[in-house]
């Protein structure tokens, strides 16, 4: 049965595939996360707190759940014909990611294609619950034991063929299926991600502060950002990928393969003065289907204010 689970799962477009078993997250990781809450880490996540036990347990997730089935889809972009608007045009970078339609209803609806399989296969009406950043679940530290990759100082799951760029999907069920096994890999010496982080968010001693990040400033925080942060944010309106593109393990990574999932070759960069002029409906209208849109429009203008400041001080520096 697992192979034919595995098997339809890369029919349906997934790159990566593997299953483990709902026993509770290794100490290790427990212990790590709880230490980088009470160095306060997270920021304003408060939500980062809440139901630790369903995070470090997944058999609480799921009644009689066996189980956990995790996906993984690689999501480095294509070559792009993007042309570049003239130099004159300040413009902001967009992660990656956000390039691409919202991954979460994409990932949910092959996963319910996924339990239809098992359930035509097995002609068993399991019981079984679809993960996809919807509960508080350690996915990462699943996907590691389940064979997927290892996480590495960017504190990313590294696959070592697909690199770190990798949307993750899990079913939990109370279907019992044999696990995977770790891979053994790691990041041995290699600090390369650290020196790449703009902010220091990443630190030497591997703890991560999120505070600092520039994802979680453009992306979670919703507040003024201090001046010493906003110069580093630099031209980036919509995160950041910094410690993700300088790992060796990414640069080498294929593009992703899947035609399903809608790649918007426009959306690497904005005007900033066009996000400023945005209304509330074109602004709605234009990242309808994006993870740009549940930032919403005025941190989106805070984001492009912040840009554009950077820009016209590094062009000033430039004419003086």
């Amino acid at each position: 049965m697992e192979d034919d689970i595995k098997k339809k799962a890369i029919e349906l477009g997934f790159d990566l595939v593997g299953i483990t078993d709902v026993s509770p997250i290794d100490a290790r990781h427990v212990e790590f996360f709880t230490a980088w809450l009470r160095s306060g880490f997270e920021g304003r996540m408060d939500y980062m707190h809440r139901n630790p036990d369903k995070r470090f347990n997944p058999a609480e997730l799921l009644d009689k759940a066996q189980s956990i089935i995790i996906t993984g889809l690689n999501y480095k972009p294509p070559k792009q014909n993007f042309t570049q608007p003239p130099k004159k045009i300040p413009t902001g970078k967009i992660v990656s990611y956000a390039q691409y339609e919202d991954y979460h209803p994409f990932i949910e609806k092959q996963l319910r294609q996924l339990i239809d399989f098992i359930r035509s296969t097995t002609g068993q009406e399991i019981q079984s619950k679809i993960c996809v950043d919807s509960s508080p679940l350690a996915e990462r530290a699943l996907a590691q034991r389940a064979g997927l990759g290892f996480i590495g100082k960017n504190h990313m799951l590294i696959n070592p063929k697909l690199g770190c760029q990798i949307f993750l999907g899990e079913i939990i069920t109370d279907l019992l299926l044999s696990p995977d096994n770790p891979i053994s890999q790691n990041c041995s010496n290699c600090n390369i991600c650290i020196k790449a982080c703009p902010t220091g968010a990443l630190r030497p001693d591997g703890q991560f502060d999120a505070s600092r990040c520039i994802n979680y400033l453009t992306i979670e925080y919703k507040g003024e950002i201090s001046q010493e942060l906003s110069r580093k944010i630099d031209n980036r309106l919509f995160g950041c990928e910094e410690c993700i593109l300088a790992c060796p393990y990414q640069k080498d990574a294929p593009a992703c393969k899947n035609k399903q999932i809608k790649f918007h070759e426009d959306r690497k960069e904005f005007s900033l003065q066009e996000v400023l002029s945005l209304s509330t409906e074109s602004f709605e209208s234009r990242f309808y289907d994006s993870p740009i849109k549940r930032l919403g429009l005025e941190r989106l203008r805070r984001n492009a204010l912040i840009c554009l400041e950077n820009i016209e001080s590094t062009a000033g520096k430039d004419a003086g």
